[in-house]
């Protein structure tokens, strides 16, 4: 098994002042996609510039020609599964059939919040799992149906009509992050990948060996639940969002070090591996040369 090496870059940027060059740089050095994240706002970033997920990977699409596209991920959070899927769609078309879809239910922050009405709290863990279960399905329908009518107990579509549907078929792919069991049931029934950033109870406290036998639990517990929709857990891609393990940054200050752990999920049976795109004076910054140095050798050397 080979290991595809993938970044995910902020959309923090100026398209012109440094965005679009990003983009084609990452697929210069020959990553195999380039993600964004799909929020509002994130964290420390909320109080400087921040841009869309589809417009700015509408503008990669076309500043780029072969390397793939995505998000991680997007979330009911603020999405509707209608509008999104006919994004999805134009995105897919633009793209000429590149882009794929991380999806999860989302979390605690500022897209939780953003669209509250006044007394209006925010979804609980149970509420937003609730809603995955029905946007996960609901997509999966938009984008592989001409026409599609449904009422559920959270998204309502009436003759949404999505022709010509993707370029991908029968549709653009899905990468689901999930470590809960309503979760990985959902990527193992819809999911061409399976997404993980480790156990978070870990990343403050923990070891990099305790993190790994977390996620040896995590891709168990995926084997499991394909298991229980008979599919083979083998034909789902295993995707590492790096940068939230004990780990944190060590990976990237040199070839050896990044190797080395990479060698180590693998043998977990990941398939791919993400790493943040350097940002300067953030939980992010790294050395250009040396993670340019990654992105062109490492690969090659985990055979």
């Amino acid at each position: 098994m080979s290991l595809r090496l993938s970044t995910v870059i902020l959309p923090y940027l100026r398209w012109h002042e440094g965005g679009r060059a990003t983009w084609q740089r990452a697929e210069q050095l020959g990553f195999h996609t380039a993600f964004t994240y799909d929020h509002l706002a994130w964290r420390t970033f909320r109080e400087g510039p921040w841009y869309g997920a589809v417009p700015t990977l509408t503008a990669a699409a076309g500043a780029t020609d072969r390397m793939r596209l995505g998000t991680l991920v997007t979330s009911p959070n603020f999405r509707h599964p209608v509008p999104l899927a006919k994004e999805l769609i134009s995105l897919d078309d633009i793209s000429g059939g590149r882009v794929t879809l991380g999806i999860g239910a989302g979390g605690n922050g500022f897209d939780a919040t953003t669209l509250l009405g006044a007394g209006e709290e925010p979804w609980t863990p149970r509420e937003r799992a609730d809603r995955f279960g029905e946007f996960v399905p609901l997509l999966d329908r938009l984008l592989t149906e001409d026409s599609v009518t449904y009422e559920g107990a959270f998204y309502s579509a009436r003759e949404a009509h999505n022709i010509p549907g993707c370029v991908q078929r029968p549709r653009l792919p899905f990468a689901v992050a999930a470590t809960g069991p309503r979760g990985l049931r959902l990527a193992a029934s819809y999911g061409q990948a399976w997404v993980t950033t480790g156990d978070p109870k870990l990343f403050e406290t923990g070891t990099p060996e305790q993190s790994v036998d977390a996620l040896r639990g995590q891709t168990e517990k995926l084997a499991a639940a394909c298991e229980a929709v008979g599919r083979d857990v083998d034909g789902l891609d295993k995707v590492l969002l790096t940068g939230f393990t004990p780990d944190r940054g060590r990976p990237l200050e040199s070839l050896d070090a990044f190797v080395d752990f990479a060698g180590r999920h693998m043998e977990l049976g990941f398939t791919d591996i993400v790493v943040h795109w350097p940002i300067p004076d953030s939980d992010f910054a790294a050395d250009e040369k040396v993670f340019e140095h990654i992105a062109m050798e490492a690969v090659a050397q985990l055979g």
